[in-house]
C-alpha cells in the first residue's frame, strides 16, 4: 500500500486541515469535497496498490469498459476484460497484449449468473486471487416512453444493467473477501442514477442506474470494517457506442436489435458531448486508489440534481412524516 498526502504538493509539507477519525487502526477523513479517505496515523492517503493485482472489468470491448481496463492494466495489473462480444474483446485484449499489458479476454454475459461464475473461474485459474471487480457492463435505454416500453426490453435493460451488477456482487465480492487482501468494487452507475430529466425519455435506463446506485451504497454498509472498499461510477455523456447496445442483446432476451432513431439521437449527443473513456478509466483508478465511493466524471447536471435533492427535503417537512 502506498501513502500520499492529503492537500499536499509534491515536494511540499502536508497542509491538510481535514477533520480526522480514528478507524480500525488506521483514520478516516473528509476532505473539502466531503469525499472519504482512509489515512494513516500521520495524515497520508493510504492508497490501493494496483501493480500485481488482478481485476475483472465487464462491458471491456470498448468505451467505459476498455478505459478502465487500459487503465488498471497501465498501472501493472492482471486483467481480465470480460464481455459479450468475443470478437471485439479479444481485439480490444491483443491491442493491450502487444503493448506488454498483462490482459485476458473473456466471454460474459452477465444477465446469466453462470456465466458470470465461469468468467470468475477463468480468472482465478489463470491468475489466481481477483481483487478487483469493475461491474460495467450497460445497455442504454432512451427514447420510449414507459407506458410503451415492451417487456422484453425491461427485460434487458434489467438483466444487464441491474442483474449484470447482482450477479457481480454475488460471485465477485466473496472471492475477493475469501483470501482478506486488500480489494475494491466498483459499479458502474450514471448521473442518470441521479435525476430523470424531462423530455428524455429515459426512465427504464434512469431506472437501472437508481438501482446500481442503491446497490453500491448498500454493499458499503455492509463491507464497513473489511478490506475492501466500493465506489460508484457516475460518468455523464461519454463518447462510447452504448447507443448501438441493442444489436448485442442476448437470443435469449430476443436477440441483436436496431434501433435507428433512438442510436442516431444519442449517438450524435454522446459524440458531441462526451468524454473519452480513457479519461472514465483513470478516474476509476484514482477512486480505487483513494477510497472514493460517489465518483463523478465527466459533465454532470448539478442543478438538475440539487433541485430534486431539494424537493426531497421539502417534503420531509410534510405534517404527514415524522422523523427518526
Amino acid at each position: 500500500m502506498g501513502w500520499s498526502c492529503l492537500g499536499r504538493e509534491p515536494g511540499k509539507a502536508c497542509s491538510s486541515q481535514a477533520p480526522v477519525l480514528h478507524f480500525a487502526g488506521l483514520q478516516k477523513s473528509k476532505d473539502s469535497c466531503q469525499t472519504e479517505r482512509i489515512l494513516n496515523t500521520e495524515g497520508y492517503l493510504a492508497m490501493m496498490d494496483i501493480s500485481g493485482k488482478t481485476a475483472i472489468v465487464t462491458g471491456a470491448a470498448s468505451g467505459i469498459g476498455k478505459g478502465i481496463a487500459t487503465a488498471l492494466a497501465e498501472l501493472g495489473a492482471n486483467v481480465v476484460m470480460a464481455d459479450i462480444q468475443k470478437a471485439a474483446v479479444e481485439q480490444a485484449a491483443k491491442a493491450l497484449s502487444d503493448t506488454n499489458k498483462t490482459v485476458m479476454p473473456v466471454q460474459i454475459d452477465v444477465t446469466q449468473e453462470q456465466s458470470v461464475v465461469d468468467a470468475l473461474a477463468e480468472a482465478e485459474r489463470n491468475f489466481g486471487k481477483l481483487h478487483i471487480a469493475c461491474n460495467n457492463a450497460g445497455v442504454p435505454m432512451h427514447g420510449t416512453g414507459l407506458i410503451d416500453v415492451p417487456p422484453g426490453d425491461w427485460e434487458f435493460v434489467t438483466g444487464v444493467n441491474i442483474w449484470g451488477i447482482i450477479y457481480g456482487i454475488r460471485h465477485f465480492v466473496p472471492a475477493i473477501l475469501r483470501h482478506g487482501e486488500e480489494g475494491h468494487i466498483v459499479n458502474t452507475a450514471s448521473v442518470a442514477g441521479f435525476q430523470n430529466r424531462r423530455g428524455t425519455n429515459q426512465g427504464p435506463y434512469s431506472m437501472s442506474k437508481y438501482a446500481a446506485l442503491s446497490l453500491s451504497e448498500g454493499l458499503e454498509h455492509e463491507l464497513e470494517g473489511t478490506n475492501v472498499g466500493v465506489s460508484v461510477l457516475c460518468p455523464g455523456p461519454i463518447d462510447t457506442n452504448i447507443a448501438r447496445g441493442a444489436r448485442n442483446r442476448p437470443d435469449h432476451m430476443g436477440g441483436p436489435q436496431v434501433r435507428s432513431n433512438d442510436e442516431a439521437v444519442l449517438a450524435e449527443k454522446l459524440a458531441t458531448t462526451g468524454i473519452d473513456p480513457k479519461t472514465v478509466g483513470e478516474r476509476v483508478v484514482d477512486a480505487i486508489r483513494t477510497k472514493t465511493f460517489y465518483s463523478f466524471v465527466g459533465a454532470v447536471p448539478a442543478d438538475v440534481i440539487r433541485a430534486r435533492h431539494r424537493r426531497i427535503e421539502d417534503a420531509l417537512n410534510s405534517r404527514w412524516a415524522t422523523h427518526y
